[in-house]
């Protein structure tokens, strides 16, 4: 299946790559515009583990050499060196967590201290989503969005295990990449559903070519156990951390296996728990199109230059026809390069991660729907793969695969997907296809997967807020209530924003803001179900 099916998954921040994207294109600055029971249970794919005491002390005495950043590499993604107030090291951790006195890999780290030395908490711990972004590249460019936070906590975030830095998984080169693109993500006939499994196997070999000693170690308990180490390694006692989209799985692991470990916690964006990878695409296709939805009545209210026009109820139809002319034939870019189906698709999506983007949508389609061309929906479509101008792909695209599919058990053939087909375009007549024949990404995968859905429950842990978006296309909002369920009586700590976009701490709401850092900097905890607009 074309490398980029499994993109749209739960992706946190994608906003701001969008934003820079795109201000190269038009040249202009960024001033505009479950099916569980109650009393059901499910077997836990890891028992809890308070102590890793079995960790060998030149592993948990380790002193990590702090020096000055250097740029991001090709494969944590674009930018300049960050400021002098960064610094980096490289942290040491067990290939394999049942044989931790075995080989190593190295995990990319990033910090800045607090500016309050004198009321410092400790370190907060970010992880930004994916599964698969890169932390050391993403946090320095988050930072004045958590500047109240980093008064008092050394902000700190790091490349997971076969993200970036941390032993990045590796498949096709750049250009076998750009090459994948040519391959149909919804196949329409048995010729094209052959050369899109035929391509999904040649992805999954080369990953195991390039990248097979990692690929069985990249999973999310083991994640959490690294960011257990973390904790001892930054000397806190106990672990304070932001998990956004992915990360609140990710932290939800964490709480579970170390429940007695967590200090204050905020999981934004959150993921289901209690779904498995065909729950979650469905519960992403209502979630894309609901996000479209609101974007199509926001462009038919303003009028004049709405590229769908006035009627947001034929938006949808208008944006379908179009998707599927580029399905027969691209669109020219300056670049050269082919605007396709696949890449329309994701480049839209791209931009209904946050509101902000909506502006450069509506650009986009403009431009290729009444002008042929598909550069700016290209450029979006780049943001969401990690394609820079060099034509030089960050590794998200690969970790995002071995990481799900390291996790996930389930593998899904093509009968079953067919099966699908007609629920998934009911839910999105835009995205339902897309996000169906996704489910073959991890058919033809090297590696079983661990479990049927992340175990969360985390008797004994400290409050941790959990924070929904009612307009977050890609987490949709009834993931936190269920994550609020699954972490246990008086664990989690649901919390609301009516809003769009994809989280909701950096949407620029005054009272999620608020609500966030008088949790985080003062310990206080707000009451269940408050509710930000």
């Amino acid at each position: 299946m074309s490398s980029s099916l499994r993109t749209i998954r739960t992706r946190a921040l994608v906003s701001a790559a969008v934003v820079v994207a795109l201000t190269a294109v038009v040249g202009c600055d960024d001033n505009g515009g479950n099916d569980k029971g109650e009393g059901e249970s499910r077997p836990s794919a890891q028992a809890p583990a308070e102590s890793d005491s079995a960790l060998p002390n030149a592993l948990t005495g380790q002193r990590p050499k702090w020096e000055s950043c250097p740029p991001p590499s090709p494969v944590q993604g674009t930018g300049a060196a960050p400021g002098s107030e960064w610094e980096c090291a490289t942290l040491k951790a067990p290939l394999d967590y049942a044989k931790p006195g075995g080989k190593t890999v190295g995990l990319a780290m990033i910090r800045a201290k607090a500016t309050d030395k004198d009321r410092r908490i400790g370190s907060l711990m970010f992880n930004f989503g994916g599964p698969g972004g890169s932390g050391v590249s993403s946090l320095p460019g988050f930072a004045d969005d958590y500047a109240k936070l980093r008064t008092r906590y050394d902000l700190v975030s790091f490349d997971p295990r076969g993200v970036g830095e941390s032993a990045g998984v590796r498949c096709l080169s750049d250009k076998e990449m750009d090459s994948a693109d040519s391959v149909d993500g919804t196949p329409d006939d048995a010729d094209e559903i052959k050369a899109a499994t035929a391509d999904s196997r040649k992805y999954a070999a080369a990953c195991e070519k390039n990248s097979g000693r990692v690929l069985p170690h990249v999973d999310t308990v083991s994640a959490a156990r690294d960011m257990d180490l973390m904790r001892q390694v930054l000397g806190d006692k106990k672990l304070s951390y932001f998990g956004i989209s992915y990360g609140t799985e990710l932290g939800g692991v964490y709480a579970h296996l170390f429940p007695k470990h967590v200090g204050r916690a905020v999981l934004d964006a959150v993921v289901d728990p209690t779904e498995d990878p065909e729950k979650g695409a469905y519960g992403q296709a209502k979630g894309f199109q609901l996000a479209l939805d609101n974007y199509l009545k926001d462009c038919a209210k303003k009028g004049i230059g709405c590229p769908t026009g006035g009627d947001a109820e034929a938006g949808d139809a208008k944006i379908a026809a179009f998707l599927k002319k580029l399905d027969k034939k691209p669109l020219s870019t300056e670049s050269g390069r082919k605007l396709t189906q696949d890449a329309a698709l994701s480049g839209i999506a791209a931009a209904l991660y946050d509101r902000e983007s909506w502006k450069y949508l509506t650009l986009g389609l403009q431009e290729a729907m009444h002008f042929g061309k598909g550069n700016m929906l290209l450029a979006m479509s780049d943001s969401l793969s990690g394609r820079d101008e060099k034509g030089r792909y960050s590794n998200i695209n690969a970790a995002n695969m071995a990481i799900n599919c390291v996790d996930d058990k389930q593998r899904y053939t093509v009968d079953e997907v067919r099966a699908q087909l007609p629920r998934f375009r009911k839910a999105s007549p835009v995205f339902g296809e897309y996000l169906a024949w996704g489910m073959l990404g991890c058919t033809d995968w090297p590696v079983e997967g661990t479990t049927d859905s992340p175990e969360v429950s985390a008797r004994g842990s400290a409050p941790i807020l959990v924070v929904g978006n009612t307009g977050d296309p890609a987490t949709p909002y009834a993931g936190a209530r269920e994550m609020v369920r699954e972490l246990g009586p008086g664990v989690g700590v649901e919390v609301t924003f009516k809003g769009q976009g994809h989280g909701a701490y950096n949407s620029g709401n005054a009272c999620m803001t608020r609500t966030v850092n008088a949790y985080l900097l003062d310990g206080k905890v707000p009451s269940a179900g408050t509710t930000c607009s």
